[in-house]
């Protein structure tokens, strides 16, 4: 039988090649980020600060265009803005010339990205913005370019070189392009003081959209809650804990309020021969840990996990109204 080939060729030292052209890449885009950031400190940031108050007053949307590889960051940035709270969507280059300049109105501003900035297919985009006085930003490392003339700002991307080893293949520069719309999105995000709150009414669905929900949301009530006055002895707070499945009991005053809680792990700790016979008060631990049903589930779980704990009193005006389990959140794919 033939001996099997290797899965990955090595270079003499102890990184796999493919891990090394790995690093060449990341070290070569890493440096087209670190030369964007630095015009960003220089001239451009005066030109960046613009195109945001310009996307910022208009009273449309921001058109994002491109063809190619930069077509496909424009559709990434359309997207990013529009889950940041500022109207956006993508109009292919191309197509804009058959049907889709319909899409534009003399409301919106135009976002044309073009590493070039020479792409004659965007002759029609241009022409159109000229024509019914539609502000242009383009996003170019030409400001010369026919495109950079034509626009109303001009974000002049530094010249870069490629990761690919031919200086060919947009992978550098599609880096950046996607990195200045992020920054014109969280710039515009920022500036409107836009809450997570807001962020959850574009984001309702998967993981992010559950993080997105409130804590009575995935809260248990009622007679789910593990519950046990002051005074109660051990014996009838384990039944409990046994019953409710959550392996903790919450201890309340005659208020209704939460002054202990008993975990497992509590149980543990005070094992003696007479613990069934004491008092809850005695094993409690005392001012337990809760938050409120409108606190959002991401920062719960950060609570969660800050505190090392499994589960979570909730309550509202100092009286306990329910009590969430990881285990929950697990189910429902928030943690």
């Amino acid at each position: 039988m033939p001996s099997s080939k290797p899965l990955m060729t090595q270079s003499s030292g102890s990184i796999p090649d493919s891990v090394e052209s790995a690093l060449r890449t990341l070290e070569t885009e890493s440096g087209g980020i670190n030369a964007l950031a630095a015009a960003l400190r220089g001239p451009l940031g005066a030109t960046f600060a613009r195109a945001v108050d310009l996307i910022r007053n208009a009273k449309g949307r921001v058109i994002v265009t491109g063809l190619g590889k930069s077509g496909h960051m424009a559709r990434k940035i359309a997207a990013t803005l529009a889950s940041t709270g500022t109207p956006a969507f993508f109009v292919h280059t191309a197509e804009a010339a058959h049907g889709d300049l319909g899409m534009i109105t003399t409301d919106d501003v135009i976002m044309a990205l073009s590493w070039s900035g020479e792409q004659p297919e965007m002759k029609t985009l241009v022409n159109y913005s000229a024509r019914f006085a539609i502000p242009m930003i383009a996003v170019t490392s030409n400001a010369s370019s026919s495109l950079g003339q034509a626009a109303d700002i001009v974000i002049e991307l530094p010249k870069a070189r490629e990761a690919c080893p031919h200086n060919l293949a947009p992978t550098t520069s599609t880096m950046m392009q996607v990195a200045i719309g992020d920054a014109i999105a969280i710039a515009l995000l920022e500036g409107r003081g836009f809450t997570a709150l807001e962020f959850a009414h574009f984001h309702p669905g998967g993981k992010l959209g559950a993080m997105l929900k409130f804590v009575r949301d995935y809260m248990r009530t009622g007679a789910e809650i593990p519950l046990k006055p002051e005074g109660t002895k051990m014996s009838d707070a384990v039944v409990e804990m046994s019953a409710k499945g959550l392996g903790c009991v919450c201890i309340v005053n005659n208020a209704g309020e939460a002054v202990g809680i008993i975990t497992d792990g509590d149980l543990r700790r005070h094992m003696r021969p007479d613990l069934l016979t004491v008092t809850v008060d005695e094993i409690m631990t005392k001012q337990p840990k809760s938050v409120p049903p409108s606190m959002l589930a991401s920062e719960m779980i950060e609570v969660l996990n800050t505190r090392k704990i499994t589960t979570l009193l909730v309550t509202e005006a100092d009286k306990v109204v329910g009590i969430v389990h990881l285990h929950d959140l697990l189910r429902a794919g928030v943690a």
